[in-house]
C-alpha cells in the first residue's frame, strides 16, 4: 500500500478546445477545488478507515475511466496502466468538489480486458465484492460505458449486482465526442433499455467537458 501527500490546488474552471482539430467556442469545465492521492489497497484489509463520502468509478478498461476522473479532478491523478487491465488496486483521493461537502473517489480496477489472464481477473472480482459490500460510506458506483460500444455482458451483470446488493448506480456513457450528435439520443436509449435502468444515462467527454457539470450535480447530491 503507498501513500503521497501531494496536493492538486484547482479551484478555478479551465477553459479547453470544444474538440480537436475544430474551430468551435471554448467551453469552460466544471473540476473540483482541490484533490489528493489518498492510498492503494490490494487487500481488503488495506482499505483506509472509512471517513469522507464515497464515490466510485468502474468500468471496463479502455472505456476511459481515468480520464473521466482526471476530467473532473483538473489534473492527471488517476494513472493509467500502461498494460491495460492489468491496474490491480483500488486507489483512493481525497476531493473537495466544486460545491459540497469533502468526500472519496475511489478508482475501481478495470475489467473486462481479454488478454488479461483468467487468473487475474478472477483475483479482483473478491477485492472489489469486499469493498462494494461493506463500506458504510459509499454513496454511488458510477459505472462507465463507452458510448460507441453500448453495455456489453458484462455491464449488465454490473449493473445487476450493484441493484442486488442495494448500491445506488448511475450509468455514464464516455467518448461521446467520437459520437456523431444523431447517433447520442439513440445511444442513451438503447443502453437504457439494455441495462434496465429507471433514467437516462448521463453523456461525458473528457475532451471536451461535455457533461461534467451534471454528473458533479449527481455526485454531490449522492454525497450529501
Amino acid at each position: 500500500m503507498r501513500s503521497v501527500s501531494s496536493e492538486r490546488d484547482i479551484s478555478r474552471a479551465v477553459r479547453v478546445p470544444y474538440g480537436l482539430g475544430q474551430d468551435r467556442p471554448l467551453t469552460s469545465i466544471m473540476r473540483a477545488k482541490k484533490a489528493t492521492f489518498v492510498t492503494s489497497a490490494a487487500l481488503p484489509a488495506q482499505f483506509p478507515t472509512p471517513a469522507d463520502p464515497e464515490i466510485a468509478f468502474a468500468g471496463r478498461s479502455n472505456v476511459g475511466k481515468s480520464s473521466l476522473i482526471n476530467s473532473l479532478i483538473g489534473a492527471k491523478i488517476a494513472k493509467t496502466s500502461s498494460t491495460p487491465g492489468h491496474t490491480r488496486l483500488l486507489n483512493w483521493f481525497r476531493v473537495v468538489p466544486p460545491s459540497g461537502p469533502e468526500l472519496a473517489f475511489v478508482d475501481l480496477p478495470g475489467y473486462g480486458y481479454a488478454k488479461v489472464p483468467h487468473e487475474m481477473r478472477a483475483a479482483w472480482r473478491p477485492l472489489v465484492d469486499a469493498f462494494v459490500t461493506s463500506r458504510d460510506s459509499l454513496r454511488l458506483v458510477v459505472v462507465i460505458i463507452d458510448a460507441r460500444r453500448g453495455p456489453e455482458a458484462e455491464e449488465r451483470e454490473l449493473v445487476e449486482w450493484l441493484a442486488h446488493v442495494g448500491r445506488p448506480t448511475l450509468v455514464v456513457l464516455t467518448k461521446v465526442d467520437k459520437l456523431p450528435k444523431s447517433k447520442r439520443l439513440p445511444a442513451i436509449q438503447a443502453a437504457r433499455r439494455a441495462l434496465g435502468l429507471d433514467r437516462d444515462p448521463l453523456l461525458f467527454s473528457s475532451l471536451t467537458g461535455e457533461g461534467a457539470a451534471p454528473l458533479w450535480r449527481a455526485i454531490v447530491a449522492a454525497a450529501r
